[in-house]
């Protein structure tokens, strides 16, 4: 976090990534077009739709590999520094999506007497065939949903529009990814011999529609209720909770709540970041804050809050010990109250 704006908040972390985000693309675009060249040479293919192809394709495949991110996040912890960087990942995605599109957008529109807009609009009417299908106006309403998503991936955006709305926003990058498929389908697919970009297509979909049941299954199972005892949830074992991590339980209401074990007590949560809704379970206790796992935004495990000078807050949870056996009480505190840590017996351990 910062205490004032900054266009990108650069660290470490991101540099690395986006270099190696930047060495990513560069080279998939360097060998795509020298292959390509050798594959269809001058005569065959000219550079511009080389170019276009190459844009088009990799921009494609990073927006699968964003869409996979999420998921695999859940299923794997590894994958958390790469989900915290995200959305230079989407950005990304959509430059190269908008140089696909200028290149087609001049190519085919841009030298004929009709404004390039109107005839891209126009052009085909073919609504009723799936052979002929405008498929031009599914990659321009991609186009459309990428741009809103760069442009408001900024924090500002958020705190602008409010965690509900931005995050609705940003789940636009499904049907976004729909509409490209459908694109890719109705478009390129049609004049390809070759089966294989078809079976690609399909693998690619089918990779992250089967992560992200794989997730959905796994996340379930975590929202399976727990039996009341009296006003309080039986949550399982201090031991079974990792040191400065959490584990996450839903309350019969439905809510997740974040338990974590630190510094020799048990503290209660919600499992909702402020921020962007992050899990914040999966994260872990750094420095005495809880740290989002997606953006690193921070409070304290004790009354939900923010280090100063920082102002959000979440709501807490009150938890009580029995020998070892962990219980959690249910109801969820106003953001912000404290409630003094159950501790262990052992101190720190």
């Amino acid at each position: 976090m910062s205490v004032t704006y900054r266009p990108v908040k650069w660290n470490r972390n991101k540099r690395i990534y986006d270099a190696i985000l930047a060495a990513g693309i560069a080279g998939y675009l360097a060998v795509f077009l020298a292959v390509g060249s050798l594959i269809f040479g001058d005569e065959a293919i000219g550079f511009p739709i080389l170019l276009m192809r190459a844009l088009g394709t990799a921009a494609f495949v990073l927006l699968h590999v964003a869409l996979a991110i999420g998921p695999l996040a859940r299923l794997d912890r590894r994958f958390l520094p790469v989900l915290y960087n995200r959305r230079h990942l989407g950005v990304a995605t959509f430059l190269l999506a908008l140089g696909h599109a200028a290149i087609a957008f001049g190519y085919y529109h841009g030298f004929g007497l009709i404004n390039p807009i109107v005839s891209l609009l126009t052009a085909n009417s073919n609504y009723s065939s799936l052979a002929g299908f405008p498929f031009e106006i599914l990659g321009l309403l991609a186009l459309v949903i990428l741009f809103l998503m760069a442009a408001t991936s900024h924090d500002f955006w958020q705190k602008t529009l409010g965690p509900s709305v931005w995050k609705s926003l940003h789940m636009l990058a499904y049907p976004a990814y729909g509409l490209i498929v459908l694109h890719v389908a109705l478009g390129a697919l049609q004049s390809e011999t070759q089966s294989i970009y078809a079976i690609l297509l399909v693998a690619g979909f089918a990779t992250v529609a089967g992560l992200h049941l794989a997730a959905g299954r796994r996340e379930r199972n975590k929202d399976r209720r727990i039996p009341l005892d009296v006003a309080w949830i039986d949550v399982g074992n201090a031991d079974d909770i990792p040191m400065d991590r959490a584990k996450v339980v839903s309350t019969p209401a439905g809510e997740r709540v974040a338990i974590f074990r630190h510094a020799g007590g048990i503290s209660a949560v919600t499992n909702v970041c402020a921020h962007q809704r992050g899990p914040l379970g999966e994260g872990k206790v750094v420095d005495g804050c809880i740290s989002c796992p997606w953006h690193g935004w921070e409070y304290r495990p004790e009354d939900g809050c923010s280090p100063p000078p920082f102002q959000e807050r979440i709501a807490t949870y009150r938890v009580r010990l029995d020998g070892r056996r962990v219980f959690l009480n249910p109801e969820p505190l106003p953001p912000g109250t404290p409630v003094e840590p159950a501790r262990l017996p052992g101190g720190n351990s």
